[in-house]
């Protein structure tokens, strides 16, 4: 990951829309099923809103300039899904409106089976989380 790709990822984490600072507040600490999340996320050469690594979950909460880049977007989710990513993506207003029903998708999504880690996205502090193993087996 370069250091602007991270300085950038830390500038959208200070300053959040109204839309992702409601949903991070119902993702983070666990709180979706135990699942960890992380948000504003390097991946690959793109920085998403919302990560679930375990299960290769991204969720993206976008605003009105969404509608106007659709190919960008097409772009960036073929490049994620070929990547094995899962991509839900929710306009603004329906997470502001309804975020019950924003949390019951993503839980759904969640639940719809499990994925192996990525190994394109680095741990936290730089180690990879290794397999637990028990001796005699």
């Amino acid at each position: 990951m370069g250091g602007t790709m991270d300085s950038t990822a830390r500038s959208l984490r200070k300053h959040p829309t109204e839309a992702e600072r409601l949903l991070w507040r119902h993702l983070r600490l666990r709180q979706l099923g135990g699942w960890k999340f992380r948000r504003q996320q390097p991946v690959g050469s793109y920085i998403v809103d919302f990560v679930c690594l375990e299960k290769r979950l991204i969720v993206e909460v976008d605003g009105g300039h969404h509608a106007v880049q659709v190919e960008k977007d097409a772009r960036r989710a073929a490049w994620l899904e070929a990547e094995g990513f899962q991509l839900l993506r929710f306009w603004n207003t329906e997470v502001l409106r309804d975020t019950t029903a924003v949390q019951e998708t993503i839980r759904a999504a969640l639940d719809g089976g499990h994925c192996p880690p990525t190994s394109i996205l680095p741990r936290k502090g730089g180690g990879g989380r290794r397999p637990r193993t028990t001796r005699g087996t």
